[in-house]
């Protein structure tokens, strides 16, 4: 079972070894009597270590009786220890006591709070929402309607399914899962068409239900009809119909890259120094305001917040910047260097629309200018285009 560190380090613990043949049987009493055992390794077969509350300790001597164990105290822990063993130190007992009332207050409030989820949620648009409804930094737990909160994202995102807020210690944690994009569905008794969903060339129709209007090497824009909605025969004229069918197609993806035969690139030097400054909510103190000794130098800054336990927050943030030198070099491409650069960049930019695809070719065109070359790298691919779309009348 999980215990309450914090409460337990208030009300003060022994770490203890307990030795004898029948550790199990003594582990069974403790639970039926409710004496609270935790951090339990065993050693060996007749040798035990564990944790208990001071205030269940004095329940042991008639445990260990009944199964001819013994207990030996190995550590003392927790607040009343400290106190006994400072209680001639005023000073120190009177700042000691001035921390436990601070984490006592701040406990009461919300110091972090971490965003779970999806990553094409956009967290600043869910953080925005939380703060106008009252869960900030620094909020009052007690004032704080999580279920509030959740019914008001449901209301005004569309792109989240479901809404979960824990508030642990001082941490809130808000967990969403994001809705899929369902496209629009047509019962089987609706008349409908199937369309293109973008610019392509027909390479192939197959119509189950419906009469195709295009054949292979029509070219077709987003929009145009496929497999018509329709079939008319001789004897029965035109029937409305729920078209089905398969069109594939060859669809084209192109991108440009400009590409400069001279670059300037940043080449680290391996320097580095590093700066520190404190969060006090949002007031920040710098250690040291000096800036770095380096003339050119990239900055990266870490935050990192300080807590007690693991979901016990305090309003301190420590921040590290780590200036890293650089020196600027000239990089001289050939043509058929930079030629290649705007090739790999061109698939770089376009790795979502190819990935999973059969690519049918790849054309490259190229541009030089004095100073750079643009580079014009065209993918086609095969898909299937077709989309259903209701016939309205």
């Amino acid at each position: 079972m999980k215990q309450n560190r914090f409460a337990e380090y208030i009300t003060g613990y022994v770490d203890i070894v307990i030795e004898g043949y029948y550790i199990e049987k003594f582990i069974n009493i403790c639970n039926s009597k409710q004496v609270n055992l935790w951090n339990i390794k065993k050693e060996n077969s007749i040798k035990m270590l564990a944790s208990i509350k001071i205030s269940d300790f004095k329940d042991l001597k008639q445990i260990c009786r009944k199964t001819k164990c013994k207990v030996k105290i190995q550590n003392k822990k927790g607040l009343p220890f400290v106190v006994k063993k400072y209680k001639k130190r005023k000073v120190f007992l009177l700042f000691l006591m001035l921390i436990i009332l601070s984490i006592i207050v701040l406990s009461n409030f919300i110091w972090n709070i971490e965003i779970e989820g999806d990553e094409s949620i956009p967290k600043e648009e869910i953080m925005e929402l939380i703060k106008n409804e009252g869960l900030e930094i620094g909020a009052f737990k007690g004032k704080v309607d999580t279920k509030e909160i959740i019914n008001k994202i449901r209301l005004e995102r569309d792109d989240v399914s479901w809404v979960g807020i824990d508030i642990e210690g001082t941490n809130a944690i808000i967990k969403l899962v994001k809705a899929d994009e369902k496209p629009e569905i047509i019962n089987e008794e609706e008349y409908c068409n199937i369309v293109a969903d973008r610019d392509a060339t027909i390479l192939k129709v197959s119509a189950q239900n419906g009469t195709p209007l295009v054949k292979e090497g029509d070219t077709v824009t987003n929009g145009d009809i496929i497999i018509a909605g329709w079939m008319e025969g001789k004897y029965t004229g035109k029937q409305y119909v729920h078209a089905q069918g398969e069109v594939q197609a060859k669809v084209s993806y192109r991108s440009v890259e400009k590409v400069y035969l001279k670059e300037t690139k940043k080449v680290e030097t391996g320097e580095s120094e590093n700066r520190y400054s404190v969060k006090i909510n949002n007031f920040q103190i710098n250690l040291l305001k000096t800036l770095p000794k380096f003339q050119k130098y990239d900055t990266i800054e870490e935050n990192k917040k300080l807590k007690l336990f693991s979901n016990f927050y305090l309003p301190l943030e420590i921040v590290k910047y780590t200036y890293k030198e650089y020196e600027e070099q000239l990089v001289v491409h050939s043509f058929e260097e930079a030629k290649q650069i705007g090739i790999d960049r061109a698939r770089e930019s376009l790795q979502e629309e190819l990935d999973g695809k059969e690519i049918l070719d790849k054309q490259v065109k190229v541009t030089s200018e004095l100073e750079y070359i643009e580079v014009e790298v065209t993918y086609e691919v095969k898909e299937n285009i077709g989309i259903k779309e209701k016939i309205i009348f």
